[in-house]
């Protein structure tokens, strides 16, 4: 059996990017079988065809995998595999050409980019408010210059990430709320 690997990247915000890309190869003949490491795509050869592949994160649902799973192959969805909190699914497109969905509705598929945001995001934002400032305090009051510089440098990547982060979610909200 012929296969594959590919280096792909996608940020928290590029979920329906991913979907695409994963169906794209898919009608290209080559079948996601594993994502392993950093961003590394394992394929193996196939028949083309029309599949839809979309992603879960629901920590919860994983908490109870085995009804969590089962729900989804009632729907006929497949599982491939969970990597970094999110479930990959895929299931042939109709013969209408309708896509399915695992999420019915704009606010369901918002409540999933809340759960992602909260697992990825809250542990590094108690980091920002909670260490950061303080040891640049230290810093200066230590009269420690260049770590007080790298910590304010730190502290401003942080800040401009999550107005980044605020700016992107607020998008993705605005995109799913027009499609509705």
């Amino acid at each position: 059996m012929e296969r594959k690997k590919q280096f792909k990247w996608f940020s928290i915000f590029e979920h329906e990017k991913e979907q695409d890309y994963l169906q794209r190869m898919h009608r290209s003949g080559w079948k996601l079988t594993a994502i392993r490491g950093f961003g590394m795509y394992h394929f193996e050869k196939c028949a083309p065809e029309d599949v839809a592949y979309r992603l879960d994160y629901n920590k919860d649902g994983l908490a109870h995998k085995e009804e969590y799973l089962k729900m989804f192959e009632d729907c006929g969805w497949e599982h491939i595999q969970e990597y970094v909190g999110y479930s990959y699914f895929r299931k042939p497109v109709t013969e209408e050409g309708a896509e399915e969905e695992i999420f019915c509705d704009a606010e369901s598929r918002i409540s999933m980019m809340q759960r992602v945001l909260k697992a990825r995001l809250l542990p590094l934002l108690i980091v920002f408010i909670v260490f950061l400032p303080q040891f640049l305090i230290h810093c200066f009051s230590a009269r420690n210059y260049l770590a007080a510089f790298f910590t304010g440098a730190v502290l401003l990547t942080y800040l401009a990430f999550f107005a980044i982060c605020f700016v992107k979610y607020q998008q993705y909200k605005s995109r799913q709320e027009e499609r509705e």
